[in-house]
């Protein structure tokens, strides 16, 4: 039986659920949002909490992704989602211009990355990047794609990182 499944949402005052159809609503005081809800995994709103199940044991691990994803959406709409990044490097530096990033991190050319709708993305720093927004898959998503522009090499732990990522280090060659 799925475990995450079964584990109830406290749902806070100021955030309203709605379903319409197969898809789920979520508005809060940080925003709106709306995802499609498969409809094998029923669930039932009473009293500021939300129970789910689902209509057959085959559903297992969807009942809890589901269970989880509207969870996930309620703490958006209520909290936000933030993702750090820092550079490490000689000469590596981001600059957030509105919706705009450009990082330079050892190309010929400085890379430029447009923010999705609904993320904002600050520079507190010049080697530190903050990803906000209130969808926990696209912070996540586009933190993913600055990072892939220099992921962090073991040798020199150069590259772009996320604030607590642990990069394990190599040692280098040692040649007679």
């Amino acid at each position: 039986m799925s475990r995450i499944g079964l584990k109830v949402i406290e749902v806070p005052e100021k955030v309203t659920v709605t379903k319409n159809g197969d898809d789920i609503t979520v508005k809060g005081p940080k925003g709106e949002l709306t995802r499609y809800f498969d409809p094998r995994i029923t669930f039932e709103q009473k009293d500021g909490e939300i129970h789910f199940s689902r209509s057959s044991e085959a559903d297992k691990a969807l009942h809890g992704t589901e269970r989880a994803n509207l969870a996930s959406m309620i703490e958006g709409v209520t909290d936000g989602y933030v993702k750090k990044l820092t550079l490490v490097g000689v000469g590596y530096r981001a600059v957030a211009q509105g919706k705009k990033l450009t990082l330079n991190v050892g190309y010929s050319h400085p890379v430029v990355f447009e923010a999705p709708e609904g993320i904002t993305v600050k520079t507190p720093s010049a080697t530190s990047i903050e990803v906000e927004g209130i969808s926990k898959q696209v912070v996540g998503q586009f933190a993913a794609e600055i990072r892939d522009v220099r992921p962090p090499e073991p040798y020199k732990g150069k590259g772009i990182r996320y604030e607590d990522e642990y990069v394990r280090r190599k040692e280098g060659k040692t040649g007679k």
